[in-house]
């Protein structure tokens, strides 16, 4: 097949997104396939181009709000010509959040009748959006942890006292529509809460607050219909942030999680539940968390999940037997049968 991969982009994921793709293309062509290496932010790439930037690694922390807009400045002077891709056969869609996953690039491609890897445009912004999401769980009996949104107008007087008492300390502020826990906190107390928001706020104009839920942290993957193996996430803190994700020995990752038998079929079962309610397409990963008493909680759906050399989907593939270039296949054929 020729296959063209998107990547880069202009989000806070930009690093993560070409990470992905310097383990996604070398593998494609392996398979055989012409690849063509696109960056949604400069264009097509030509094979030193290509080289220069997929051989960098992720850093600690996402690029600063400077490197982002230089990116969005020299992304807005192309237009649809840039990376034209109708010559090719799929679409494989390496980015991570903004334009990449929330669906506006997936309805430009379905506008354009290619086939493309992931979910639709309105499976992905549903996704996206951890609110909506959020309800939706709710409406197929998923457990989620208790939330609200924060007040979208700068400024607007936050009830300390009151969300406490709703959510209890500390709780999670996070940006509605981000991913990589970009812009996250841990707030402990009413007197850090509007700083978090307000950081929050950096990265969307909707805010969520959320009950935090102690425990252990699990994904499952979802391949076409079918829950792959459990996996057990051991961060060093308490929750698995950007670094933690991204930087090689900041976590442990266990796949198959060390879980009994019929507690890892129920985690499946939920897994899928998420996925289809969402409408999510080939493929995702959905994130839980376990509490003390041994209760599940999905905590979001991921309709890109990371391709890097450590993340999870891979992992819970090769624990179900499906090589990183097996799976790779999967996805792509499953985009062109679904054309």
């Amino acid at each position: 097949m020729r296959i063209a991969v998107l990547f880069g982009g202009t989000s806070e994921e930009r690093d993560v997104s070409i990470a992905s793709a310097a383990q996604v293309i070398p593998a494609l062509r392996e398979r055989g396939h012409e690849v063509i290496a696109i960056d949604t932010a400069s264009g097509r790439l030509g094979p030193a181009a290509e080289q220069r930037l997929l051989e960098g690694s992720v850093a600690s922390e996402p690029p600063s709000d400077r490197a982002i807009a230089a990116v969005r400045s020299q992304a807005i002077t192309l237009c649809a010509q840039a990376f034209d891709v109708r010559d090719i056969d799929v679409v494989f869609l390496a980015l991570h959040g903004g334009a990449g996953e929330d669906g506006r690039l997936q309805a430009m491609l379905d506008l354009s009748g290619l086939a493309y890897t992931g979910s639709n445009h309105i499976a992905s912004a549903t996704a996206m959006d951890k609110d909506q999401s959020k309800r939706l769980f709710g409406s197929v009996r998923v457990p989620t942890p208790a939330w609200i949104m924060a007040p979208a107008e700068p400024g607007a007087a936050l009830a300390a006292a009151d969300i406490g008492r709703q959510l209890g300390w500390p709780l999670i502020v996070k940006p509605n529509k981000q991913g990589s826990t970009v812009g996250l906190s841990i707030v402990r107390d009413a007197g850090d809460l509007a700083g978090a928001v307000e950081r929050a706020r950096r990265y969307d104009t909707e805010v969520m607050l959320e009950q935090y839920i102690a425990g252990r942290e699990f994904t499952v993957g979802v391949l076409q219909g079918v829950a792959l193996p459990v996996g057990e996430i051991i961060a060093g803190g308490e929750i698995f942030d950007y670094q933690a994700k991204y930087q090689p020995g900041a976590a442990r990752e266990i796949f198959p999680a060390h879980l009994p038998a019929g507690e890892a079929a129920e985690l499946q079962r939920l897994a899928l539940a998420a996925h289809g309610v969402l409408k999510l397409g080939a493929y995702s990963r959905i994130d839980f968390r376990r509490d003390a008493r041994g209760g599940f909680w999905c905590l979001e759906a991921n309709s890109l999940p990371g391709l890097t050399a450590t993340s999870l989907l891979p992992q819970a593939a090769r624990a179900a037997g499906i090589s990183f270039a097996e799976l790779l296949e999967r996805i792509c054929r499953a985009a062109v049968r679904t054309r």
